[in-house]
């Protein structure tokens, strides 16, 4: 049986050079996204990369498709947020600290901002994370009540909410008042202590809460 032959330098260049362009593109990304958020034209992605917008579009069909190249790493760090809040030995100290944690990271990357109000369903490893912060925010939010910390009627979706009135908030005070989702993020939290509550309306079901965020989601791809 022969073996293949090794491929050739012109052929290995050639993979260099594509690794090469993958990373300026979801640096490029990275950085526009963050300062513009993520309806920022590609053209000016691919610009920013050095490359050409075919260049672009070839590697990643879609906005979404870049949109999750770049926002990766951050998804990550999002969900391993959970699991260092979960290693907190004060279960409302813990809870707090990861909404106010997960707020920042909104009010430090605009693009981030809005894509924790997203989902997308064909990206796998990307939705794994999410899933993977949700479940282990879903144990801090058990061990919170136990505590007789967290209102009692707090439910997992209230968080998308929450991110969704922050991403509001961003929108609306970035460029003149930056603190302001701070201040947000103080009520939102006063409003969550138990020994403060109040009775609320009953909360949005999952699948329409899931709903909303699939609108968001092909409301900013019809805008790309």
């Amino acid at each position: 049986m022969t073996s293949a032959p090794p491929p050739s330098s012109s052929t290995s260049g050639l993979r260099v050079d594509a690794e090469r362009n993958r990373q300026r593109i979801v640096a490029a990304a990275r950085e526009a996204f963050g300062e513009h958020g993520i309806d920022v034209p590609l053209e000016d992605v691919a610009r920013r990369a050095g490359v050409g917008v075919g260049t672009l579009y070839r590697r990643y069909p879609t906005r979404a498709d870049l949109i999750t190249a770049a926002f990766e790493t951050k998804m990550t760090a999002y969900a391993d947020a959970a699991r260092q809040a979960l290693a907190d030995p004060d279960p409302w100290h813990g809870f707090c600290g990861y909404v106010e944690r997960i707020c920042a990271m909104q009010a430090g990357d605009r693009g981030f901002t809005t894509v924790l109000t997203m989902t997308f369903p064909t990206a796998k490893q990307f939705e794994a994370d999410r899933d993977r912060a949700f479940a282990d925010f879903a144990t801090l939010v058990e061990r919170a009540k136990s505590a007789g910390k967290l209102r009692p009627d707090f439910v997992t979706e209230d968080l998308p909410v929450f991110l969704m009135a922050n991403a509001g908030v961003l929108a609306a005070t970035t460029d003149a008042a930056p603190d302001t989702w701070r201040r947000l993020v103080g009520y939102l939290l006063q409003a969550c202590a138990a020994p403060t509550a109040q009775p609320l309306p009953d909360p949005p079901a999952p699948r329409q809460l899931y709903r909303a965020m699939l609108r968001a989601t092909r409301h900013q791809r019809d805008r790309s």
